[in-house]
């Protein structure tokens, strides 16, 4: 997969039922995240899926749906959840915010190319990586991380890109480094210096030696 592809569409089981569609399921105006795990009952995978549950109400709060992944059955995350929910000791197992696929035949890992091959469980399959899907509402893909399976991810890093994400498809900005929602923003390249008068009035322009004028920033657009 590649930035900008549209993520294929799939049928998958999950610990609550079929998801006929995923496309459908991401539904209209909404944006989702895909993150897969490398198995069930694992110890950095059980951190991982408490941090995102933790989390939940803050996606839901941006229009973003969660979707977990692992390469056990459904019945295993079921299971599952009674571990998670105790880790994360302020979730209701009846009121876990999101499904998880089960992709016990790895084809679904295998398509989105999740799979680690340097990560090989006890029967010698490999297993899949720490992947982060980011999908927008036209079901493209907008960002792509890839972890390990020995690194857990942070998942107020991932909230950190989405509120990015969410920022710079609406307005002509862009997030610097280290950026947090309420930040000053860089506006774009693309954007003319007559354009970026009237679209940001209140444009500061960073003074370099090279004379360039193209740190221009400007307040965080909350429109």
């Amino acid at each position: 997969m590649k930035l900008g592809d549209i993520i294929p569409n799939f049928s998958c089981e999950t610990d609550r039922g079929r998801i006929d569609s995923f496309h459908d399921w991401i539904g209209n105006g909404s944006w989702a995240i895909i993150f897969s795990h490398p198995a069930d009952f694992t110890p950095v995978c059980t951190t991982e899926l408490a941090r995102a549950a933790q989390l939940a109400p803050e996606f839901e709060k941006r229009g973003v749906k969660l979707i977990a992944l692992s390469i056990d059955s459904a019945s295993s995350h079921r299971a599952w959840i009674d571990d998670i929910a105790a880790y994360a000791g302020d979730i209701e197992k009846e009121k876990f915010p999101f499904p998880i696929i089960a992709d016990d035949s790895r084809h679904l890992s295998e398509s989105l190319g999740m799979i680690d091959p340097e990560e090989i469980n006890a029967q010698g399959i490999a297993l899949s990586a720490r992947a982060v899907l980011v999908i927008g509402p036209d079901r493209k893909l907008k960002l792509q991380i890839l972890y390990p399976a020995t690194t857990g991810r942070n998942f107020d890093e991932i909230l950190r890109v989405v509120d990015s994400l969410l920022l710079t498809a609406k307005h002509k900005v862009a997030t610097p480094v280290d950026w947090r929602a309420g930040d000053a923003c860089m506006i774009q390249p693309t954007v003319s210096s007559d354009e970026a008068t009237v679209l940001f009035p209140q444009m500061e322009k960073k003074e370099l030696p090279s004379g360039k004028e193209y740190l221009r920033m400007t307040p965080m657009p909350t429109d």
